[in-house]
């Protein structure tokens, strides 16, 4: 590649996408969602200097600034929701931040421009499928891969918060009876049953620690510390990427993927409101929903005018 080909926009998005690939361990779905979004962008770019009767194959990087990017959220505004506007702009924002770095631009024209502001909604959740894929990639035989798989097989099995799951300590995981001890909010106990694969990643991971833990803390740091609740944020979110989820999740998505499987796999809405903790059945009402799909379902087979 030639000088003058490394100074266009399409020779930055190449070496933006080589250096997500090897310096950032990018999947491949994320490097071309990433060059999908920065394509829509250098594809606007084309049209508006169509529009301006400018004699170029492409746009120059040095045409980019603010005013540039607020004409682009416009015309994305026509057509895409917000999410996928935020999307975009981020895609761009971490582009523009490697090009600085490499002294392509002199400043970041996205850096005051601001994302659109996002409707509170339910968590995101994953399918069985998606929550299969990751469980599943976490394969490996160190004590942190373990205690990764250990985490969020539990995280999952039992529908606990994060807080929860940090706050474990050994003697909390009765493994022989598949239960673990948590305790929730206000200080309040509860036994939760486990299931096998969960119980049998806390033997595994167990078996490892050994000794090492303080105070009785089951999961522990690199440091042989009780890991914070936002470290296995943290965790989760670099595993989600690794494995190439198209939906962001966060530990309290896991835990609104346990009680939805649940509810969609025809179990009643108070036995989901003890394994989750709930004083109140309202609050599992609001925090959980079922598909649309299941509900269909069970309306067709019980209504007598369905």
């Amino acid at each position: 590649m030639t000088c003058s080909e490394t100074d266009s926009l399409v020779g930055q998005m190449d070496a933006f996408m080589h250096h997500l690939a090897t310096e950032k361990g990018y999947t491949a779905n994320t490097i071309r969602a990433y060059f999908r979004d920065l394509s829509d962008f250098q594809e606007y770019l084309k049209r508006q200097s169509a529009r301006g009767q400018e004699d170029r194959a492409e746009p120059e990087i040095s045409d980019i600034d603010h005013l540039t990017l607020r004409g682009y959220l416009g015309w994305l505004f026509k057509k895409n929701a917000r999410s996928t506007i935020a999307r975009k702009l981020s895609a761009l924002r971490s582009f523009f931040k490697f090009m600085l770095k490499h002294g392509v631009l002199e400043k970041n024209p996205a850096e005051f421009v601001l994302t659109p502001k996002l409707a509170k909604k339910i968590p995101s959740y994953l399918s069985v499928d998606d929550m299969f894929r990751l469980l599943d990639s976490m394969t490996g035989n160190s004590i942190l891969e373990l205690r990764n798989r250990a985490m969020f097989e539990t995280m999952y099995s039992t529908g606990i918060r994060v807080a929860e799951l940090a706050g474990m300590n050994i003697e909390d995981a009765d493994l022989a009876n598949n239960t673990i001890r948590v305790l929730g909010k206000g200080r309040r106990e509860r036994i939760v049953p486990i299931g096998r694969k969960a119980a049998e990643a806390i033997a595994n991971y167990r078996q490892q620690i050994g000794e090492m833990s303080p105070r009785g803390a089951l999961f522990l740091n690199r440091f042989g510390d009780r890991l914070s609740t936002r470290s296995i944020a943290r965790i989760l979110n670099q595993l989600a990427r690794k494995c190439g989820l198209s939906v962001p999740i966060s530990p309290h998505g896991l835990r609104h993927s346990f009680a939805t499987h649940l509810l969609d796999a025809g179990a009643d809405l108070r036995a989901v409101q003890e394994l989750l903790g709930h004083q109140n059945l309202s609050t599992t009402q609001r925090y959980t929903h079922v598909s649309i799909d299941q509900l269909m379902a069970v309306y067709d087979k019980a209504h007598p005018r369905s």
